[in-house]
């Protein structure tokens, strides 16, 4: 058995149902940091019909409370080697309080109440690929900062912006070992493509699947990188037990992504439905209605050439012998995973009614 003890705040989502069985695979004891008993139990249930060696011990936690509602003298603490933080809000269109709230101020809490474990080797911060490497030495933001990036980059994007500064600041203050981990856009598991995420690019893909998908978005450098659940975790884990990895943030996703255009193309083809022929510049369609559109403002950020600096985490991943799944194969299972899901789910409502 491992020495190790995780406590995972954000257990129950779609990155962080994968963490905690990775990390039980491994034989890490894991706290599972959770809302409600409820959330628990779909989470033990999900555990046990995924091959989990054995199940996380519960935690409910207040997200809103300054301590979290917990009491890190606690001795339920004294053995937590490392704190994996994966919670947040993940949507769109939501207020810039609640988007600073869900993503800024929680994470906050977690670094502080982090910093009063005895037995704490590391805080691994879940931020993401299009906001990391944010300056610590920057923080607090103005008021009127904060107001005018929520604006320019969308308020879901702001708050992870300045959450990613926040996090590493108040670490540094208080001393506490930090590792930054920036993934692309989670797809689902490499073998099976089973999600729970339906927003982002996976709402493209099932788009395009039903016929709604008026024009491929961007062009041939348009580059809107995937990571597999099973590899974001696999990564996560091994970052607490890497002393290179203390005080750094890595970029997480896969370079041989094909351009957007082309990965809908593929998966177009593969589901046996037509795609668009149209391709519309992302420079362009930002400035189109979003009536006109279908898509939502905040996710037009994402439409961008930029590529990322993926070397130092594909290294420390191939040191351990951590390699990404092939990625048309991935994303070709979490396309028939994500049609499956819809469909089934459509069935269920029909026959309940």
């Amino acid at each position: 058995m491992s020495s190790r003890h995780a406590l995972v705040f954000g257990a129950t989502g779609h990155i962080g149902q994968w963490l905690v069985r990775e990390l039980l695979r491994q034989g890490v004891a894991v706290t599972a940091a959770v809302r409600t008993e409820r959330s628990f139990r779909r989470l033990a249930d999900w555990l046990s019909r995924h091959d989990a060696n054995g199940t996380a011990t519960p935690l409910l936690v207040d997200f809103s409370m300054g301590d979290l509602g917990l009491d890190p003298a606690s001795g339920a603490f004294r053995s937590v080697t490392e704190v994996h933080n994966v919670a947040g809000a993940f949507a769109f269109g939501m207020a810039a309080a609640d988007a600073h709230s869900a993503n800024v101020a929680s994470a906050e809490r977690v670094v502080r109440f982090a910093a009063k474990l005895p037995a704490l080797t590391r805080l691994v911060h879940l931020s993401g690929y299009r906001v990391g490497g944010q300056d610590p030495a920057e923080v607090p933001w103005a008021v009127e900062r904060r107001a005018r990036e929520y604006k320019r980059l969308g308020v879901y994007e702001g708050s992870k912006v300045e959450s990613d500064a926040v996090v590493q600041a108040v670490a540094l203050s208080l001393g506490v070992p930090f590792t930054m981990v920036n993934p692309a856009t989670v797809i689902g598991d490499s073998v099976n493509g089973e999600s729970s995420q339906v927003l982002g690019l996976a709402s493209s893909v099932l788009d395009l699947f039903h016929g709604k998908l008026p024009a491929l978005p961007g062009n041939n450098r348009t580059f809107v990188p995937v990571v597999t659940a099973d590899y974001l975790a696999a990564f996560m884990a091994l970052a607490p037990v890497t002393s290179e990895a203390e005080n750094a943030s890595y970029w997480v996703l896969d370079d041989a992504t094909p351009p957007l255009p082309e990965l809908l193309r593929m998966l177009g083809k593969h589901l046996n439905v037509r795609a668009p022929w149209l391709k519309i510049p992302s420079g362009l369609l930002k400035r189109l209605p979003p009536k006109l559109t279908g898509a939502d403002p905040e996710t037009l950020s994402f439409l961008s050439e930029d590529r990322y600096p993926t070397i130092p985490a594909l290294s420390l991943a191939e040191q351990h012998g951590l390699h990404h799944p092939p990625v048309e194969t991935a994303l070709r299972r979490w396309a028939d995973y994500l049609v499956a899901a819809e469909l089934a789910a459509s069935s269920k409502c029909v026959a309940s009614m």
